[in-house]
């Protein structure tokens, strides 16, 4: 390019990448890929959260009304006999006969359980407080009185929250009650699966309970002879305005609604009752 006399064309000029601004840019990306995972990281955690509290609100009163459901839900291996006289278990104490009692009668401290075979809340406070449970009331020190109800069966459809509990007061008949109650626990289906609704399941399972699979106790839990006291026991836990399951009362206090409620305070509690 001619610029006139004397005057010369620049050289041309080469634009150098700007390396700060390369540098921002990794970074912002960076930043950003952090935020995803951030994101990813607090859904799953609000997933599991999610999980956790369905497991324990599911044992929540259904508003339905589950007397008419219970009538309607015979076992699936054998007859109800829900809509017949109420026969009480060998032992039911309280009022109408409603509770099973486990321990010594002169223990100090009463634990009140209203309980549900399907509910998972249920199973969890079972696995927490049992070894306590049981240590207190060997020891003389704790009396616990079981009342079974058919939560689930209400809310989910289904019979094996009753199939279950008439099957644990024929346990009781045998005198085995807390043996095959705990097995019934530790073999708990996932609540929306109504395992528990067949009677050879539950027999089957008596097998783990030594001595306890008998011709008498099969023919209890194929005929539902304790069906009626579980309904009653049922309607009993409706008038009694709880909302839910496990309702767990030490000498009448809510203690499982206590968020500062472990094993190791209700046993201080249980001993200091005993001392006193």
């Amino acid at each position: 390019m001619d610029l006139g006399p004397g005057r010369r064309a620049a050289p041309p000029r080469f634009v150098l990448p700007d390396v700060s601004e390369k540098n921002r840019e990794g970074k912002r990306s960076a930043r950003e890929r952090l935020a995803v995972e951030r994101e990813k990281r607090r859904a799953a955690d609000k997933r599991r959260r999610a999980l956790i509290v369905g497991a324990s609100i599911v044992c929540v009163l259904a508003l339905a009304t589950v007397v008419g459901v219970l009538a309607a839900n015979a076992g699936k291996s054998g007859k109800s006999s829900a809509s017949g006289p109420a026969t009480a278990p060998s032992g039911a104490t309280g009022k109408d006969g409603l509770a099973i009692p486990v321990g010594k009668d002169s223990a100090k401290s009463t634990l009140t359980v209203w309980e549900d075979f399907r509910c998972p809340a249920c199973e969890a406070f079972e696995t927490a407080y049992r070894p306590t449970v049981r240590q207190l009331a060997d020891a003389g020190q704790l009396k616990v009185e079981y009342h079974l109800v058919t939560l689930i069966d209400g809310n989910l459809r289904g019979s094996g929250s009753l199939r279950a509990a008439n099957a644990a007061a024929c346990a009781q008949d045998a005198g085995k009650f807390w043996d095959y109650h705990d097995v019934l626990y530790q073999n708990q289906p996932k609540e929306t699966q109504d395992t528990f609704g067949d009677n050879d399941k539950l027999i089957e399972l008596a097998g783990k309970v030594d001595g306890l699979t008998t011709p008498t106790f099969e023919k209890c839990v194929k005929d539902g002879t304790h069906d009626s006291w579980v309904q009653k026991s049922n309607t009993a836990f409706q008038a009694g305005g709880f909302s839910g399951t496990p309702t767990v009362l030490l000498d009448g206090k809510n203690v499982y609604g206590d968020q500062t409620m472990t094993p190791a305070k209700l046993k201080q509690m249980v001993e200091a009752a005993d001392k006193s």
